[in-house]
């Protein structure tokens, strides 16, 4: 039957993420966890002082765009609210990222921001989901939401419409620095990811498409981020922002997609997430060793589908 025609809605649910730290020693307890919750949640995987190096870098471009209150230290995120709203919608470039084009294409040009998502602790994790060799995508997302009144929450949607290739390609999102409840951290839809593909209709926020809820689908997972804990799901997981209450901080996060080497991969993964070209992105980088890295591999490029985001009806 159609949404319009089923009983109201149960009332929303939030539960705490359930840390899978332990499980990475038993692959088979780790992927059964996959399976059954569309999520995997890890405390503290990524060394803090990473993460707020990365911060750090950020925040720089932040600061040389004019957008940073004066009078904190490297890490601090208090965000001129009259600054950066003198900014045009059009200015902001896209509402997904939170920062103008040229901006963004700074923190696109930063070594640390792709060499980041190569690190041991990380492909730890993928290796023992997948038990076998790991691609990193290289293109890499940066969300840098700030007060901007252009900025809306990134509605519930999958991601696998967007990125396609394999449907065991998944999404690895963390804050770049702490990131508690008020300041609109990622949720997941446990057990969405189960449904496979879902229809999707036009909506604001990132992406600009969202999967119409059913009255069922109330079960939403969330936590209280701190800088170096990781959260991760398939393509076919349901995911949203929480809207922050914040008008005076920026919440920076990182976007970053693992699959099995061995399965297909859209080409526009292997681009950059901006307008610039590899060439640029690498132009000051310090080392050579992550430049073009997936060239070397024997890739399984899949076909790109319009069809995934024209807009149906869906029925619950």
């Amino acid at each position: 039957m159609s949404t319009s025609a089923v009983a109201p809605a149960k009332p929303i649910s939030k539960s705490q993420f359930v840390d899978s730290t332990a499980l990475l020693a038993d692959p088979a307890a780790l992927q059964a966890r996959a399976a059954e919750d569309g999520y995997l949640f890890f405390k503290q995987r990524l060394p803090k002082d990473e993460v707020l190096a990365m911060r750090a870098e950020m925040l720089a471009v932040v600061e040389k765009h004019g957008w940073r209150q004066p009078g904190q230290d490297a890490l601090g995120g208090l965000i001129d609210y009259d600054a950066i709203n003198r900014l045009t919608e059009e200015e902001m470039h896209r509402t997904d990222v939170g920062v103008t084009a040229d901006a963004y294409h700074d923190v696109q040009k930063l070594e640390r921001f792709h060499r980041l998502p190569h690190h041991p602790r990380l492909l730890e994790i993928y290796r023992t989901l997948f038990g076998r060799e790991v691609l990193v995508h290289p293109r890499h997302i940066a969300r840098m939401v700030t007060p901007h009144t252009c900025m809306v929450p990134t509605p519930p949607h999958q991601d696998f419409p967007y990125i396609q290739g394999s449907a065991q390609t998944w999404t690895c999102w963390f804050p770049v620095g702490d990131c508690p409840k008020p300041l609109g951290g990622l949720m997941v839809l446990r057990g969405s990811h189960t449904q496979g593909y879902l229809p999707v209709q036009p909506a604001r926020g990132a992406g600009g498409f969202a999967v119409p809820l059913c009255p069922s689908e109330t079960e939403w997972m969330e936590g209280e981020y701190e800088a170096g804990d990781v959260l991760t799901f398939p393509s076919h997981t349901v995911h949203k922002a929480a809207r922050c209450q914040f008008k005076d901080r920026i919440r920076l996060s990182m976007d970053v997609r693992y699959q099995p080497a061995d399965e297909v991969v859209d080409n526009s993964s292997l681009n950059p997430h901006c307008t610039l070209k590899w060439d640029e992105i690498y132009a000051n980088w310090q080392a050579d060793d992550l430049k073009y890295y997936w060239r070397k591999l024997p890739l399984k490029l899949s076909a790109w589908d319009d069809g995934y985001l024209k807009p149906r009806q869906r029925i619950c």
